[in-house]
């Protein structure tokens, strides 16, 4: 029984050293194998780095950037007062889209320009009341009549003391709060005479004038 008992260790020893031998050999060989490594020497190229610049155009994936209204608020290198999304006043989507893109704005609005700019865009947020520093209100004639564009630059790149929400609010989203923000423009601007009429009667301290 001991005869067998070391002759089965024995042959256990011999298949376990064979194995290391053959895995430590094939490890070996990855570690050492021809590869370039980053921020290494080259003797193949002409510059001797390694690491290889961009082919000319190369676009990263979804960083494709050939909208130029969409992705800058600007036509021809010019703000412009347009949106990416509107649909041609004979779509029978035009309303159902310009509700969904409203209500979604006005969601973006409440989560990350409320704290500054207010609920109608007064610039009375709660940082506001607590020391920060009171932006503009949106209902000043001189915001009124910025285009759509700026206020799309301002959220993607900041303005003043306001800092840029590029990382926050996706593209989209931004063009949203640029929309909800001219509902508040309107809605604090706005005459009875703007109402349809159908609607008129629901209103209560209307007034004609603005």
């Amino acid at each position: 029984m001991d005869r067998v008992d070391k002759s089965l260790l024995g042959r256990f020893s011999v298949i376990s050293v064979i194995s290391v031998a053959l895995f430590s050999g094939c490890r070996q060989d990855m570690h050492d194998q021809p590869k370039y490594k980053a921020l290494g020497r080259s003797e193949f190229f002409e510059d001797h780095r390694m690491a290889r610049p961009q082919v000319a155009g190369t676009v990263a994936r979804n960083q494709l950037r050939d909208d130029e209204l969409l992705y800058t608020g600007k036509v021809a290198g010019a703000f412009v007062d347009a949106f990416p999304f509107v649909l041609p006043e004979e779509s029978p989507a035009r309303a159902k889209k310009t509700g969904e893109i409203l209500a979604r704005g006005r969601e973006r609005y409440g989560i990350y320009c409320t704290p500054c700019h207010g609920q109608v865009g007064r610039g009375d947020g709660m940082v506001v009341r607590r020391g920060y520093r009171k932006p503009a209100s949106f209902h000043e004639d001189r915001l009124r009549a910025q285009p759509a564009g700026f206020y799309f630059d301002v959220i993607s790149r900041g303005f003043g003391a306001m800092p840029d929400y590029a990382a926050q609010v996706g593209v989209w989203d931004r063009w949203a709060v640029v929309a909800y923000i001219r509902a508040l423009q309107l809605s604090q601007n706005s005459r009875l005479e703007d109402v349809p009429p159908e609607s008129r009667a629901g209103l209560v301290g209307t007034r004609s004038e603005p």
